[in-house]
């Protein structure tokens, strides 16, 4: 996504704990800044925030990106992971919001695109804390929309199927419909130039999984059996 934004000109700013690969792209773009961070520290959220300001003047869009996934089963859990993935997947959204949007409220612009997931449309299996936390995060979408959009602000909910990154490569189970993460980003790129509240995507299997979350519990619950039982 980075990578191609900045081929249109944008100016990004690139965060993650690994300095080296935002290194190797921002080295190719003299518009770009790799800004290491862990996204899990608010006082990291508070420094960068202000170096770009500092730089820019004002930030224009956020992507909320970070995430931890695990195969795991209900029985399989362990405290230190499940708070691990939770403070990666969900409160890192929440250290990072409450930096950037009181400037984004005061000026009446901005937008902020937040990455959940189909797992978090109903109870998929292997994603025991994933796919709450990837719920959690389609409501907070849904809350930040309803308060934010009267302010002059944008709000994005990104739902993807499954991407080829290092995070699926480990997955034991077939993986419906997989696309690469050049695709993924071109989606998410063109449904943000589109205005569109959520971006889901292949939609051949995105849709599949919204006509099933929307079926009563009875018929739902059995098609997550059968799913599960496969």
């Amino acid at each position: 996504m980075a990578s191609e934004l900045l081929q249109h000109g944008a100016r990004v700013a690139l965060t993650a704990r690994r300095p080296i690969p935002l290194e190797d792209i921002a080295g190719h773009y003299p518009q770009a800044r790799a800004l290491p961070m862990d996204a899990t520290d608010p006082l990291a959220w508070q420094s960068a925030h202000e170096l770009l300001l500092e730089d820019w003047g004002a930030i224009d869009l956020v992507v909320f990106c970070a995430a931890q996934y695990r195969q795991e089963r209900s029985w399989e859990l362990r405290a230190v992971r499940v708070h691990d993935t939770i403070e990666v997947n969900l409160a890192s959204i929440y250290y990072g919001l409450e930096v950037i949007l009181p400037d984004m409220i005061t000026s009446g612009a901005g937008s902020v695109v937040l990455i959940a997931s189909v797992a978090g449309y109903m109870g998929l299996p292997n994603a025991t804390v994933y796919g709450p936390t990837k719920a959690a995060i389609i409501n907070l979408a849904e809350l930040l929309y309803a308060e934010l959009h009267p302010k002059g602000l944008g709000v994005y909910l990104v739902n993807p199927g499954f991407v080829k990154t290092t995070m699926t490569a480990n997955n034991s189970f077939n993986m419906p419909a997989i696309v690469s993460a050049d695709t993924a980003a071109s989606e998410i790129i063109q449904g943000i130039a589109q205005g569109r509240f959520e971006i889901h995507f292949p939609k051949r299997f995105t849709r599949l999984l919204k006509i099933v979350s929307m079926l009563p519990y009875r018929s739902r619950l059995a098609i997550l059996m059968r799913i599960i039982g496969s």
